[in-house]
């Protein structure tokens, strides 16, 4: 991979405004918040107005798949789309409330997507879409049939356009006047970890979630 290949697109939709100090320009933080999260908004318009659709994903090096209903409108039409991924990692919480934020991992990426017709690739794309929610589950659950794939839909969204943003760190107003009003600023972090399994109720009483299932109680969310 070259050093053009690490970096990414500066394109008109992809070049900070406000705040520049905030993007990240390799890819390697493209695929840290792809990482981190599981749930996107794709954005597309629908009949000329607006539609904003949260889906699980999936991806590898070049696109990003999105899956849904052979019916659904927001996966049937040809335009431009932009799918949003977030990951908030805490609140930051100044002496003013002006000053006040978020502590956040997110991704915008622009494209046209492509219905995936290619039996391999539909099932690649699927597979990689069920890894990245549920590592380990492909291999455990039962493959999708031909007629499920027939009912799915999947879109495979270049990673070509893409910006990434993020925020860390305490508030910016620790050396403003309002330092001087003793007021208590910081941040309050957020981790989500998974609970424990529950079994679905229609199983024998004895059943127990696979380990690939049971080991993720605990950990965190935003971790792969």
């Amino acid at each position: 991979m070259t050093d053009a290949d690490e970096r990414l697109s500066a394109t008109p939709r992809t070049t900070l405004r406000r705040m520049k100090e905030k993007g990240r320009r390799d890819r390697a933080a493209l695929f840290d918040v792809l990482r981190a999260a599981f749930v996107c908004h794709l954005g597309v318009l629908v009949d000329d107005a607006p539609m904003v659709v949260p889906t699980v994903y999936g991806f590898d090096d070049r696109h990003l798949y999105l899956h849904g209903s052979v019916a659904s409108r927001s996966l049937t039409t040809d335009t431009e789309v932009c799918v949003t991924v977030t990951v908030v990692d805490g609140l930051v919480l100044a002496r003013s409330v002006f000053e006040h934020g978020i502590n956040y991992r997110s991704a915008m990426i622009y494209g046209r997507p492509r219905w995936v017709t290619d039996a391999d690739e539909k099932l690649h794309g699927l597979r990689l879409l069920t890894e990245h929610v549920a590592p380990g589950q492909w291999d455990h659950a039962r493959r999708p049939n031909r007629r499920e794939l027939a009912a799915t839909a999947l879109l495979a969204l270049p990673l070509a356009e893409a910006s990434v943003k993020t925020r860390s760190g305490p508030p910016d107003d620790g050396d403003s006047p309002d330092a001087a009003l003793g007021l208590w600023a910081g941040e309050l972090p957020l981790v989500a970890r998974w609970e424990q399994p529950l079994t679905d109720p229609a199983l024998p009483p004895e059943a127990t979630a696979p380990a690939h299932v049971a080991a993720r109680a605990g950990t965190r969310a935003d971790r792969a």
